[in-house]
């Protein structure tokens, strides 16, 4: 197979829209929330032991670190490709490997070399252990990246809250290391009792939270968008979640072995200015924001909102079009992009957000849109004349459009 070959016919076939194709996720330590449309008998699909498919992640050039049993592509998105009467998949990351200024722009691909960011849906019907993303200076050392992140909660994905829609962010002020350390210190006693130490916030569809590196959070068990930096390292700073164990060596993944006991190096991971800021949820918390007078879109047939703009490393908007409505859409940046709801037309390709998926079924509700389509507009068209089309699009650093 010729990559090349194939890489530009997606390219061309879709002017500068490239299909991708579902990429689903498993987490060992998650019981899936069953609201991101996988069939019911499909969402242990790669084996019992491997835990459930609670997430599926967009535009993602970024391998899952699932453990030794993860597949070598596991967490890695694929365009695509009809080339003749033969239906291909070609890895997006070699993709843009190939052809990264064609994709992605000179912007991006001079800075970083790749595309730096991906999204996903994470979905649980608990909440998840209290954990944290290491900062630029601890991923290094384990050759890795940070991972700053947003969330978001659509409300097309939660028609119920499961067991625990409420976050914690972060420590009540007040809190210390030696209170943190004794945590750590109680690791094997069960419970260590850290979220003791936290403030649990309410969470509210369509709204979200902007989750810097080095902070700690327990998400809640609302399905939810989650546009982040390209990593997946992490440290579990809570020892017994939902009467399940974790084990220590969850919160040391990504330590050097030479820290792996050393709690004062755990300890040192942490942003302890953010997470003991009194104002989190004033710093943190974000409402959606228009792109234009909200006014003046809906006359043009659309609403354009941000609702993740406060990480200077992604962005993220949800866009609608109203039912029986065209609209252009320009953009200075290339973006990732997920249906949510509705159907009809984007550039050559027919949209629509399908109901149930089976693992491995291909479906035509996510797509890469090259910089330069972006930049040259692309027509969308609701063809439902009751329902609104609705999508989330996901931007990488550095957007230019982004002037909040």
């Amino acid at each position: 197979m010729n990559i090349e070959h194939l890489v530009q016919v997606a390219l061309d076939q879709g002017e500068g829209i490239l299909r991708l194709a579902p990429n689903w996720v498993p987490r060992s330590f998650c019981i899936p929330g069953r609201r991101i449309k996988l069939h019911p008998d499909d969402y242990y699909a790669l084996g019992a032991h491997r835990g459930g498919i609670d997430e599926r992640w967009f535009s993602s050039t970024v391998p899952a670190d699932n453990g030794p049993e993860t597949a070598p592509d596991e967490g890695l998105s694929y365009l695509v490709v009809q080339d003749g009467q033969e239906t291909h998949k070609v890895l997006l990351r070699d993709a843009i490997d190939l052809a990264g200024r064609a994709m992605i722009g000179s912007r991006l691909m001079d800075v970083y070399g790749r595309w730096p960011m991906f999204a996903k849906f994470f979905d649980n019907k608990g909440g998840l252990p209290f954990h944290m993303h290491q900062m630029a200076k601890d991923a290094e050392r384990v050759g890795q990246q940070p991972k700053p992140e947003a969330y978001y909660f659509p409300r097309q994905l939660n028609n119920y809250g499961a067991d625990f829609p409420y976050t914690y962010f972060g420590f009540v002020p007040g809190v210390t290391r030696e209170d943190v350390r004794q945590c750590l210190l109680d690791w094997d006693k069960g419970d260590n009792k850290i979220t003791y130490l936290s403030t649990a916030y309410r969470l509210q569809l369509g709204t979200g939270w902007d989750v810097p590196a080095g902070v700690l959070h327990a998400p809640g068990s609302l399905c939810t968008y989650e546009p982040q930096y390209a990593s997946d390292v992490f440290g579990m700073f809570q020892s017994l979640v939902n009467e399940v164990p974790i084990e220590w060596d969850m919160l040391v993944k990504n330590v050097p072995d030479a820290h792996k006991q050393d709690l004062d190096y755990i300890l040192d991971m942490l942003d302890w200015e953010t997470n003991l800021d009194p104002q989190f949820r004033e710093h943190h918390f974000m409402a959606p924001k228009p792109v234009r007078p909200l006014a003046e879109m809906e006359q043009e047939g659309y609403q354009d909102m941000w609702i993740s703009y406060r990480s200077p490393g992604f962005s993220a908007k949800e866009t609608t079009v109203l039912p029986g409505q065209s609209v252009t859409l320009v953009d200075q940046g290339c973006y990732g992009l997920i249906m949510l709801q509705g159907h009809g037309t984007m550039g050559r390709w027919t949209v629509e957000t399908p109901a149930m998926i089976r693992f491995g079924q291909l479906t035509n509700d996510e797509f890469l849109v090259t910089e330069q389509a972006a930049q040259q507009g692309v027509k969308v068209t609701n063809q439902s004349d009751t329902e609104p089309l609705v999508m989330l699009r996901h931007y990488g650093p550095g957007n230019p459009d982004l002037t909040i």
